[in-house]
């Protein structure tokens, strides 16, 4: 089983980017994903996550109407579009899986301990 991310790169303040995240083995179509990042320096942060069926998302207050997570279950495919970034978005960004609980506010409560497949990251690096 294999969570792949992609999408990150170098983009202005204000700019946009989507990221995208494949995953490969087994489906996740019915599972709750989420989106992490981890800047230099810092510990991991929960940024978004999104049920199974797409019914339920919950956000960070920091990305709150800037980013939107979305999926694509028959391409076994997690996004997330960011746009208004700021130099403070400068992170590296991973995707997650989780096996045991369909709430979204849930993954955000734990910081992602309980996640149970996780992803490489990729680096999203906002200049001011």
């Amino acid at each position: 089983v294999q969570l792949q991310a992609s999408g990150g790169g170098l983009v202005q303040a204000g700019g946009s980017l989507s990221l995208s995240c494949v995953a490969s083995g087994r489906s996740f179509s019915r599972n709750t994903m989420g989106w992490f990042r981890q800047a230099p320096g810092k510990e991991r942060e929960f940024v978004a996550a999104i049920s199974g069926s797409s019914d339920r998302t919950f956000y960070a207050g920091s990305v709150k109407g800037r980013f939107t997570i979305s999926r694509d279950n028959p391409k076994n495919t997690l996004y997330l579009q960011m746009s208004s970034l700021r130099p403070e978005d400068t992170a590296i960004y991973s995707c997650a899986a989780d096996l045991h609980t369909t709430s979204p506010m849930s993954i955000a409560r734990t910081n992602g301990y309980a996640m149970d497949y996780w992803g490489k990251g990729t680096l999203v690096t906002v200049s001011s």
